[in-house]
């Protein structure tokens, strides 16, 4: 066993010969190679990342004495990449959680067993470093390790998510050896026990850094903006070590020089800059200036933006103007790589961002890849910066005591601790303009050691607003909220958002760090939100729970490709699927409840003109931006056909303000036609083509002439007769035949092809969307998942010889309990084959909302073409609608069906008129009903969607099972946020609902 100083259960050790935190920055030759951000064309870089050697054991008690001497053995070791999360490459054990922690809690303790990764490499020194001090940087490290250079100690660190330096001596010419060891484990793992995956081991870049004796060692930028924004002061704060003459070189985007100053340093100086009439850095606009700090033979830069964050009344502002934060929570995460983030990867992200309207970032739970950052200077992001910060185990491990979340914020032991984790976030960010908030952390509860973060970093830096969940009054904690400027909640509901700003107690802004949590089948309660944040200045917006689906790409033995989840892996304890809880797939694919949210927030908004009759008023939403960079097409359909078009290419509508639009919509017409305005790009941006949709709205015009689901004229005649249980029915080019035992259809034949494959039934159950996760369990204890249906009475007759009529009395329920509900369905059928269903159902008094009510039939093979009248081209419920348009669609049933992760209730169309469903033919059925009805087609079951839990676990049928439903019940946000609002439920104690039915053959129309 090595014998090493046990610092990862020793409190009062952080860290052992590491560096002050200081901003993030490399120092290069020249101001060109600076500027290109590229570190491998500093001379003063060598970067340590590729493979190293590689040994890992499940304990450090089996790590042996010599491992990090200079001449010990290692060819047997393996090969690793660094950087990389070892349990991706087949070491250890992939482990999701999300509360509660993975080992005993026991704080400051760990497990004895605690598993350990060994990192050995060998490294050249550059022929002109000799004179040079050298330095190496972990950008992360997750949890604990300990770094030796040619056998001697050089220091130790934890904190998983800021970088750590060391000084380095006693390097040589030539070959040198270093060896790293790292700690799954420590006493720092009790802040870290965020909803996450959890990884072990270097993975973030690894360098060497070659500093003058004398050098610049940190730099902070500070701003002061006039009241009117006209001129502006960049004070550059430089610190040093030994004596240094430095310069300060400020130039615009495009290159010019438009200040300077210089400054000898002898420990710390400030260097002031002015300049008049600043471009301001916002979102929209992220205009950037070059700030160029030189001394001796090195030059750094950073990138300058003049903003000005602040609190006004009640009212989050940026630049003096009220700003609605459009954000989501994003985590480090990669399908493959763990949270080993590629550039191109983030770029990825932040391009779906911009194109899916966000605005704001909250890097959930911890600081992000230090280029995140820089990237979003760069694209335009408002972040909330969060420390690594989170001990929501703590709550759970003994939940009879009370406060224990509170536990060790309150604890003085703890306290250097929980503010080195604010430092060095701190330092490390402090001159990105995109940040615009300091978080300290998430779900930790909130007392002292919270509050000598938040003193430390407002005393450090005024220029921008702090932020702390756990301070809410919701969560109990210290009441001292003094040094926090923004009152923060998760998940309150609409109503309660809209009580905390009509309180006139209430004086911060408030912000939703988390809301409208994104899991499966949702979020169906945006709009909601939006309505009312949109309505109250003092509500600052908020971040939707989460960005992206934390599965983890995966093969079955097969070779079957899926994402997997909790428990997947046999880790113990596990939250399942609760991190599959995102926004786009692993791999980046929108959710439509992204779509959902770009509409949402969307940046510009249509509604009827109050002025005059056909016109419409278009509001700038933007903050900083007019509307001269965008375009309106619009287009007057009727039955899905254009019947006019055009453009508006002059908008000009200053931000917050509006402007009438005036279509030439022809004559007016009573018929029922839809006028749907796109709002787009004019120009090619770097997230988006030229031509792309910001934003819509749709106007119904006209209006349809209410009608019940009644049949054509019918000339033919129809015969009726019975055979043993069944009711056969016959007219021309039909045969139908009717289950009088089951109350059912069992077969219906238009030209010999048959159009069922299963009886017709009626259905109350859907796969429960992860947003059910709660009153699921009402339903199946009430038996929804089982109900079958009793047929009491069926009766037929036919009263001319054009139609048949046939009565059942039925219930429908599951075993133990009472049956749901009771109903009266009355079948008519006439002589061209047409079926008018009309059914009267009374619910039991006291059961939990329905999930659906409906027919469902199932369609043999082949049937695989889809159309219809309604909401698309994506799935739609009653409080998930506003991303689709309505019009006329031709789908595959394929393309109806969205493929969760987890499986689940999924590719519903709200509000249809009609739909057909058939061969590529044009063989098959046309649904309509006198009022819009929720329509879907797919190759799963519900009964299938409910027991399976992965997707690629789903057996795909042949058959089509169609869902024509008077009624579906809202998916919410309630796997985390509030109960699905009652105006979504359905809860109709009685209703009726009627259906038409036709065969249909494409030649025959």
């Amino acid at each position: 066993m090595i014998s090493i100083a046990k610092y990862w259960e020793d409190l009062s050790i952080l860290q052992v010969n590491r560096e002050p935190a200081r901003a993030n920055g490399i120092p290069y030759a020249d101001r060109s190679s600076a500027a290109s951000g590229k570190r491998s064309r500093s001379p003063y870089y060598g970067t340590l990342n590729g493979s190293w050697k590689f040994r890992y054991y499940d304990s450090v008690q089996d790590v042996p004495q010599d491992f990090y001497e200079e001449n010990a053995d290692r060819s047997e070791w393996d090969e690793l990449l660094v950087p990389s999360c070892w349990q991706v490459n087949g070491y250890d054990q992939l482990h999701y959680t999300n509360v509660n922690y993975p080992i005993p809690c026991d704080p400051p303790y760990v497990p004895d067993r605690n598993p350990a990764g060994l990192y050995a490499r060998e490294f050249e020194l550059a022929d002109d470093w000799t004179d040079k001090e050298k330095y190496i940087v972990f950008e992360g490290v997750n949890s604990c390790f300990y770094v030796w250079v040619n056998g001697s100690f050089v220091g130790y660190s934890q904190g998983s998510r800021v970088p750590a330096e060391f000084r380095l001596t006693g390097l040589r010419s030539g070959t040198n050896r270093i060896a790293v060891m790292v700690l799954k484990w420590c006493d720092g793992t009790y802040l870290e026990d965020q909803d996450a995956w959890r990884y072990s081991g270097i993975f973030r870049d690894v360098y060497l850094l070659a500093r003058d004796q004398a050098h610049v060692r940190d730099v902070f930028l500070k701003q002061e903006l006039s009241e009117d924004f006209g001129a502006a002061v960049l004070n550059v704060e430089v610190e040093a070590v030994g004596d240094v003459r430095v310069s300060a070189i400020l130039t615009n985007a495009e290159g010019a020089q438009i200040a300077s100053g210089e400054s000898d340093v002898s420990n710390a100086a400030t260097i002031r800059l002015t300049l008049d009439r600043p471009q301001l850095w916002n979102a929209e606009n992220p205009y950037l200036y070059r700030l160029y700090v030189q001394a001796g033979d090195e030059t750094f830069y950073f990138p300058v933006g003049f903003r000005k964050v602040d609190v006004e009344g009640g009212v989050f502002r940026i630049n003096g103007k009220a700003v609605k934060l459009k954000g989501v929570n994003r985590h480090d995460s990669h399908p493959s790589l763990g949270q080993t983030i590629p550039l191109n990867h983030m770029i990825r992200d932040l391009k779906l961002m911009k194109r899916h309207n966000v605005n704001t970032i909250r890097t959930s739970h911890y600081p992000n890849d230090p280029r995140f950052l820089d990237l979003c200077d760069e694209f335009g992001f408002y972040v909330i910066d969060e420390a690594d910060l989170e001990c929501h185990g703590i709550g759970s491990a003994d939940n009879t005591i009370e406060g224990e979340i509170h536990r060790l914020t309150n604890d003085p032991d703890w306290r250097d601790a929980f503010l080195d984790r604010a430092v060095r976030m701190v330092e490390r960010d402090k001159n990105h303009p995109s940040v615009i908030i300091w978080s300290m952390g998430n779900e930790s509860g909130y007392g002292d050691n919270h509050i000598a973060m938040q003193q430390w970093t407002k005393a450090r830096d005024d220029s921008r607003l702090v932020h702390n969940e756990g301070g809410a009054p919701i969560n109990k904690g210290s009441t001292d909220t003094e040094s926090l400027d923004i009152e923060s909640r998760m998940y309150a509901s609409p109503a309660d958002i809209e009580a905390y700003a009509q309180n006139p107690d209430n004086r911060k802004p408030l912000f939703l760090c988390e809301y409208s949590h994104a899991m499966g089948n949702g979020p169906g309660d945006l709009h909601d939100y939006w309505e009312i944040i949109y309505r109250y200045p003092k509500l600052m917006g908020g971040c939707v729970w989460e960005w992206t689906d934390h599965g983890i790409a995966t093969e079955t033995p097969e070779g079957v490709a899926y994402f997997a989840y909790g428990g997947d892996f046999g880790d113990m304890p596990n939250d399942g699927n609760f991190c599959i809880d995102g926004l786009v797939t692993p791999d980046r694919k929108p959710h439509t409840g992204l779509l959902e949210l770009k509409q949402v927030i969307a940046p510009v908004a249509i509604a009827k003109s109050d002025a005059e009759e056909g016109q419409y008023e278009i509001r700038n939403l933007y903050d900083f931006t007019d509307l001269s960079r965008t375009y309106v097409q619009w287009k007057l359909e009727e039955d899905g056909k254009i019947v006019r078009q055009g453009t508006i290419w002059q908008l000009d509508a200053a931000p917050q303000q509006a402007q009438l639009l005036k279509p030439d919509l022809g004559q007016a017409s009573s018929s029922a036609r839809q006028l749907t305005f796109s709002v787009r790009a004019k120009e090619e941006t770097p997230w988006a083509e030229a031509g792309y949709e910001l934003a819509f709205a749709q106007f119904e015009l006209g209006s349809a002439s209410a009608r019940a689901a009644s049949m054509d004229a019918a000339a033919s005649s129809i015969q009726a007769r019975e055979s043993g249980s069944e009711l056969m029915l016959t007219g021309r080019n039909f045969r139908y035949a009717f289950d009088l035992t089951a109350g059912a259809f069992n077969s219906l034949k238009k030209h010999g092809v048959e159009m069922l494959a299963a009886p017709t039934s009626f259905a109350i159950w859907r796969a429960p969307t992860d947003n059910d996760m709660h009153i699921k369990r009402q339903w199946f204890d009430e038996g929804y998942d089982r109900a079958e249906m009793k047929v009491y009475a069926c009766e037929w007759r036919q009263r001319d010889e054009g139609k048949v009529e046939i009565e059942v009395r039925f219930s429908l329920g599951g075993y133990i309990r009472r049956p749901l509900l009771n109903g009266e369905a009355r079948w008519t059928i006439d002589g061209a084959g047409q079926i008018a269903l009309a059914v009267q159902a009374n619910v039991r008094e006291g059961l939990p909302y329905l999930p659906r009510f409906g027919l469902q039939l199932t369609m043999p093979q082949g049937n695989e073409e889809v159309e219809y009248f309604g909401y698309g081209p994506h799935e739609s419920y009653v409080d998930k609608r506003r991303s689709v348009k309505k019009g006329r669609y031709l789908q595959t049933v394929d393309e109806m069906f969205e493929p969760y992760i987890y499986p689940q209730e999924n590719g519903a169309r709200y509000d249809t008129e009609w739909a057909i469903v058939s061969n590529e033919l044009g063989m098959g059925l046309r649904f309509e009903s006198g009022s819009p009805f929720s329509f879907g087609a797919s190759h799963y079951s519900a009964e299938e969607l409910t027991l399976a839990t992965h997707a690629h676990l789903l057996r795909k049928s042949d058959q089509t099972i169609v869902h024509l439903d008077y009624r579906m019940s809202g998916v919410g946000s309630n796997s985390c946020g509030p109960q699905l609002a009652e105006k979504y439920r359905f809860d109709e104690r009685e209703f009726a609902f009627d259906l038409l039915i036709k065969p249909v053959f494409k030649e025959d129309e």
